[in-house]
């Protein structure tokens, strides 16, 4: 997957927001003849699914050809926006360019809790307004939750608004400490809280009637395993897919290997997605687990799970370091 911040612009101002973004313009985005090049260069020699992202990507006058233009290349394209501008007018566009599924974020069950992190009055009802045009038109979506202190208890009835408002899934993710985010260390869960609401998931993940995934908390893998073999060993790659199976690019054609891990390894650019992608040190050195060091370098489980290598650096400032928010003890070799 491919995650491509198309804009930095946006009309809200989230205080968990990896890229603290605000309303713009922001000087250097790719143009759309440089987004075509950047869609041409990945299709030589891979087809990943394809996130256009934010800021809020519908902001963006060209989103549409450049969507369209992904999917004349074979590409599944999919939309991450927060909501509030999905009129029916921008949904039939959704459509009609070839854009298979939108996220929707959603991070409370309730305007009181949602507006209280997206710092907008009135962000959940015009998103969950914008929602219901995309059911009505019958535009794949599915809701995407960021968990803090303020809504950890409240899991539950998000899920079950995923599940009424008619979601194909809901994708639960753990904050990480980037961007506004950094101001919001007293509302990160501990290592321990962390821990349990994982457990919850794991439960919650056989009982759900829709597809529930877990972003930004790899260890979820581990415990999926040892709680339940049969449906751990169904489990395909790693917790922690940054600069593996993801790669995220920034408004200004900058690769990492994801949207939190905030280290530059390369530029569309300059020397192109597809040797930044093949060539970089940091690319190669998150592929390789004899570089890990720390509990996540001799865990057990480091194959399925390999740590937040995001939160990893956000916190000491190594990449390759273990999970500063995992409680689990490796066990020792023989």
């Amino acid at each position: 997957m491919v995650a491509w911040e198309v804009s930095r612009s946006c009309n809200l101002s989230c205080a968990h927001c990896r890229a603290a973004s605000g309303k713009g313009p922001y000087p250097g985005e790719l143009s759309t003849e440089e987004c075509f090049k950047v869609i041409d260069e990945i299709v030589s020699f891979a087809r990943p699914v394809i996130i256009l992202t934010g800021g809020e990507p519908l902001l963006r006058k060209d989103i549409f050809e450049i969507a369209e233009y992904g999917k004349s290349k074979d590409l599944i394209m999919v939309m991450a926006s927060n909501g509030t501008l999905l009129s029916a007018e921008n949904v039939a566009k959704i459509i009609k360019s070839g854009i298979k599924r939108i996220s929707v974020s959603l991070d409370g069950p309730d305007a009181a809790a949602h507006d209280n992190l997206r710092q907008v009055a009135g962000a959940f009802n015009a998103a969950v307004e914008g929602i219901k045009e995309a059911k009505k038109s019958g535009l794949q979506f599915q809701i995407n939750s960021t968990i803090t202190k303020r809504n950890v208890a409240r899991i539950t009835e998000m899920m079950n608004l995923s599940v009424e408002l008619g979601a194909r899934a809901h994708h639960i993710f753990l904050l990480v400490p980037t961007g506004r985010a950094k101001d919001m260390l007293g509302d990160e869960l501990s290592g321990q809280e962390y821990e349990d609401t994982l457990k919850f998931l794991t439960r919650k993940i056989k009982k759900s009637a829709i597809e529930i995934k877990v972003t930004c908390g790899p260890h979820f893998n581990r415990l999926l395993l040892q709680q339940d073999p049969q449906l751990g060993a169904s489990l395909r790659g790693r917790g922690c897919m940054a600069g593996v199976s993801f790669c995220f690019i920034s408004h200004l054609g900058d690769l990492q290997p994801c949207g939190y891990l905030e280290i530059k390894c390369g530029n569309a650019r300059k020397e192109g997605f597809k040797k930044s992608w093949l060539a970089s040190e940091v690319f190669n050195n998150l592929r390789d687990f004899s570089k890990y060091v720390g509990k996540c370098g001799i865990c057990e489980f480091r194959t399925i799970c390999a740590g937040c290598r995001a939160r990893a650096y956000a916190i000491s400032k190594n990449y390759l370091t273990e999970e500063p928010y995992c409680v689990y003890v490796p066990k020792a070799k023989d």
